[in-house]
């Protein structure tokens, strides 16, 4: 099952932003930047930014995130966005004899497509560990052989058999991860995750990254979501048509509707 959690964030992320248009746009002093920035007038210093399309300010604010219960399907898709940092479980160092993996919905709601799909993954997961056995048990060999403890060469032989091993598990095994974004990479991410043409798991995703942070800074995500909630939809022939469904949807996650 899918968890999120926002686990840290810049202190006062508005202010930050805030402070730094401040000082693109006056001669302010770095020892009186912070004077006047109150909670409210840096909030609409923010809300001035969006408007003016002033994106750059944004990335002095940045967010992190723990997630677990989410596809390696999913990794490759969210470390396509660039201006990120990320930390991921490793498949070399932790063994996965019994992996969890995420269903499909669409295979979850067919009961033939979800027998199968549970074969093919308890099938996965046996292959994973004969193939480990085979490999742990031919280095070890190897090893000792050219001279090593058994004890040694076992220890070795784990890690460099799992190596190997993991090319047999599925994009549906789950992954854990630390993720840190700036407010306009967030931004960015929200306008082509929270689409309704983004794979499901990883606009579900995103749908939660968006409530956490718009909790903790909501001039910063005013015009977050996706593109066709502050504008045309840029999908053109592709569009879902539900830009208006949409539209309201994230006006009642904003507490606007």
């Amino acid at each position: 099952m899918m968890k999120v959690t926002l686990i840290a964030h810049t202190p006062e992320p508005e202010k930050v932003v805030a402070a730094a248009a401040k000082l693109c746009y006056s001669n302010a002093h770095i020892d009186d930047l912070l004077d006047g920035l109150t909670p409210e007038k840096s909030r609409d210093f923010v809300r001035m930014l969006a408007k003016m399309g002033h994106e750059s300010p944004t990335e002095h604010a940045s967010f992190t995130f723990a997630i677990e219960g989410v596809s390696r399907s999913l990794l490759a898709q969210i470390t396509r966005h660039r201006m990120a940092s990320y930390s991921v479980q490793s498949q070399r160092y932790v063994r996965l004899d019994q992996f969890e993996y995420v269903t499909p919905p669409a295979v979850a709601d067919d009961p033939e497509g979800l027998a199968a799909f549970e074969q093919a993954m308890a099938g996965e997961a046996e292959e994973y560990r004969r193939i480990a056995g085979v490999l742990k048990d031919g280095h070890i060999r190897r090893m000792v052989a050219e001279g090593m403890s058994e004890a040694e060469a076992a220890k070795k032989a784990e890690k460099m058999a799992i190596e190997d091993a993991r090319f047999v598990l599925p994009n549906a095994c789950t992954t854990k991860m630390i993720v840190t974004m700036n407010a306009r990479s967030l931004n960015n991410f929200f306008h082509h995750r929270c689409c309704n043409r983004a794979q499901w798991e990883i606009r579900e995703l995103a749908e939660r990254m968006f409530r956490l942070v718009y909790e903790v800074a909501p001039a910063l995500f005013e015009m977050s979501g996706p593109s066709c909630v502050a504008g045309p939809c840029p999908e053109g022939k592709m569009t879902c048509g539900k830009a208006d469904e949409m539209r309201k949807k994230y006006a009642a996650l904003k507490g606007e509707a």
